[in-house]
């Protein structure tokens, strides 16, 4: 997202700055009675905040012990600050389109304000091209600036891989468009020296039939051999694009997931490389061999009459120019389409997922009704997206074949007057056809140049993203003993709303560490960045004195262990979740840690024991069953660090015991962050870190928090009054 805006050199002389002292300048588009205004900026420089208007400075302050605050209001926002011993005051107002903008300066204001000089940076997709302006709709890319050439070489590239196979197919293309080619020559010999005559017999005719029979099977061979070939390429580089997009979205950043829809992201892999294998299968391999036989044909037709030639190909360039300027509008239909298709699918995916909770709050109706209404949307691009190129399209296959009423009148008017024979006319007739033909599928070959490049912008859409958000992008690999040390760490899932602030805690290996707090604090934040899945906006994580960003992610994640509140097993054996972690472990580790989760019991007493199918998600199994799966999964890798996040909430007593005796065992040897409620379960903790309003307020033992009567004894009151009420 765009933070700094480029200002005129008018504007700059009248603030008095150059456009390398801002380091950010944002838009904003209502007056203070909440009239629209242009050309209206607030700058912010290393010391000063400016509001212009009109090119003029309205207001002009000193940032030094000032506070800076985005708020938001009904259907618009606000910039406010308040300066030392001052009341806060409104600076500027603007239009919802620019609140994200906002938060981000009055962000990076205050960070000046306070003396750090930092920067806050906008890793946010703007769906908005820097160009021209225009809403961008599913992609980052602008398909009216891109042009086609781009598309052209992202589609080289693709293909690049396979130009053998693509020679060797064109090759195949090339031998059956010249055979095809003999049948008009074979029919003129046959008419002009046979029958006009009345010259030839029987054995004439018996051999023109076997030469057209042979020529025949000749050009079924050639062009099975293609298609085949064909389909084996498009399906080849199908399978390769869906492996690529899958491994890519592995490696991208939670919250570049999290910013998608799952039925997006799903066509994505499926529905898009599904159109690149169709436009390969048929698009490609139909246009070259047609385009080789039109070529081929036109030159033949030269060498016999060039007038007729001519003749043939008079109304192309017309249908041509038709075609080609409707590509951009078939391009947007086929948008809109792909847009209503995700919507539905994603909609399905997210009922399925969510069915029970359906079930539950007896919303079957009013679900069935939301996915009608979208599935009438679909139908209805479907259906607009269709007719517009059932119309299209066989207009622009008329005006290309009109040449055939020209050619046939003056062919016509030749062979009455002599000056033509009627095989030579047959033969020209035939060739015309040969060109037509071609010409007709190209003139549909917009729609499908159409989709295939909208697919290919949707997946290079994934595939072109930088992973700069993503922690663990190393390579280094040190050992870890199980220190920790967060340094005046701040993070934010929107940098602009950080939810931790200045934190500051070292960590000794094989401490306990309780993080307690309300909820919304930060507390799960905080091991999100220790498992490497959120990078750090400013200060350092370190894992043994090594930078968290320089350590290779793979094996970072092979020395933590999570076990979550929610826990999730993939659809197989319990003997597959086990080994999750690590897919090559023998059997004998997958029991041994099934032993240390408490859990080798209950499986060994399930019908097929280590190899029994547990279900999506687990459903065959109890709450306290998968919790100890997913704990022997946390064992396994034998990890340095432990994370437990409500390891044992809203599981009975009996379950609770079993796992905790468990989580002793595996806490023995490991660093352990544990989040728990119900703080009697921290009681045992080396030491307690409080989270308070998104900082860390109080840090010790539990008999030293206690003892302060701050906000950790106010917690464990609180919660003993409520035990005291429930019993």
């Amino acid at each position: 997202m765009n933070l700094k805006f480029q200002l005129t050199e008018e504007q700059l002389h009248n603030i008095g700055i150059s456009q390398e002292d801002i380091w950010y300048c944002v838009p904003y588009d209502l007056s203070e009675k909440g009239v629209f205004v242009r050309d209206s900026y607030v700058v912010v420089t290393a010391e000063e905040l400016f509001v212009t208007a009109d090119s003029r400075v309205r207001r002009r302050i000193k940032l030094a012990g000032c506070q800076v605050q985005c708020r938001t209001l009904v259907n618009n926002g606000l910039l406010a600050l308040r300066q030392e011993s001052g009341r806060w005051e409104t600076l500027v107002r603007f239009s919802m389109k620019h609140l994200v903008r906002f938060s981000y300066l009055a962000r990076g204001a205050q960070m000046l304000a306070e003396g750090r000089m930092e920067k806050v940076e906008s890793l946010e997709y703007e769906p908005v091209c820097p160009v021209c302006g225009r809403v961008l709709f599913g992609t980052r890319e602008c398909s009216y600036c891109s042009g086609h050439g781009r598309f052209s070489y992202r589609l080289w590239v693709l293909c690049r891989p396979y130009i053998k196979s693509f020679v060797l197919l064109i090759l195949l293309m090339l031998a059956g468009s010249l055979s095809s080619l003999i049948d008009p020559k074979v029919q003129q010999q046959f008419i002009d020296g046979a029958l006009v005559n009345r010259s030839g017999g029987t054995p004439q005719i018996l051999w023109f039939v076997l030469v057209m029979l042979g020529l025949t099977i000749l050009n079924i061979l050639l062009s099975v051999a293609s298609k085949w070939y064909s389909t084996w390429l498009g399906s080849t580089i199908a399978a390769d694009l869906r492996r690529r997009l899958f491994y890519k979205l592995q490696t991208l950043s939670l919250s570049y997931i999290e910013d998608r829809k799952p039925g997006e992201l799903m066509n994505r892999i499926s529905q898009d490389t599904n159109s690149v294998r169709r436009f390969m299968e048929m698009a490609f391999s139909t246009s070259v061999t047609q385009f080789m036989t039109m070529a081929a044909a036109i030159v033949y037709m030269c060498i016999i009459n060039w007038k007729f030639a001519l003749c043939a190909v008079v109304f192309a360039p017309i249908g041509f120019f038709v075609a080609t300027r409707a590509m951009e509008f078939v391009g947007n239909l086929f948008r809109r389409w792909f847009r209503a298709n995700d919507r539905l699918n994603s909609r399905l995916q997210d009922v399925l997922s969510g069915i029970s909770v359906v079930k539950t709050y007896g919303r079957e109706k009013q679900e069935a009704d939301i996915f009608a209404d979208m599935s009438d949307d679909y139908t209805k691009q479907v259906i607009h997206r269709d007719t517009c190129l059932d119309i299209l399209f066989p207009t622009v296959v008329y005006i290309i074949g009109m040449g055939t009423y020209l050619l046939v009148y003056t062919g016509g008017i030749q062979v009455l007057n002599g000056v033509m024979t009627p095989g030579v006319l047959m033969q020209l007739l035939t060739y015309a056809g040969m060109i037509y033909r071609p010409l007709q599928q190209l003139a549909s070959f917009p729609r499908q140049w159409s989709e295939v490049r909208i697919s290919v912008e949707r997946m290079y859409d994934i595939l072109d993203v930088e992973n700069e958000d993503s922690a663990c992008r190393g390579t280094e690999k040190p050992e870890l003993t199980g220190q920790v040390d967060f340094s005046h760490v701040y993070f934010g899932y929107k940098s602009y709303e950080p939810v931790l602030n200045n934190v500051n805690l070292s960590v000794k290996p094989g401490e306990m560490i309780g993080l307690v707090g309300a909820s919304g604090t930060g507390k799960t934040t905080l091991i999100n960045l220790l498992m490497g899945l959120y990078k750090v906006d400013s200060g350092k994580l370190l894992l043994d004195g090594t930078d968290i960003n320089d350590i290779d992610g793979e094996y970072l994640h092979g020395q933590v262990g999570v076990v979550l509140q929610e826990t999730f097993l993939f659809n197989g054996t319990i003997r597959e979740n086990i080994s999750f972690a690590r897919p090559d472990a023998t059997l004998e580790e997958i029991v041994m840690a099934a032993r240390m989760a408490n859990a080798h019991d209950f499986i060994c007493r399930l019908q097929n024991g280590y190899d029994t199918y547990i279900g999506d998600r687990g459903y065959t199994l109890s709450g306290g069953e998968r919790q100890r799966i997913a704990i022997a999964r946390a064992v396994l890798n034998k990890p340095r660090i432990l994370i437990l996040d409500e390891a044992t909430s809203n599981l009975d007593t009996e379950s609770e015991f079993l796992i905790q005796k468990a989580l002793e065992r595996l806490q023995k040897n490991c660093t352990t962050f544990a989040i728990a409620h119900r703080l009697s379960t921290l009681r045992d903790a080396d030491r307690l870190v409080v989270i308070h309003d998104h900082e860390i307020a109080e840090v010790g033992s539990h008999e030293e928090l206690m003892k302060q009567k701050g906000i950790y004894y106010g917690l464990v009151t609180a919660q003993l009054e409520m035990s005291a009420v429930e019993t």
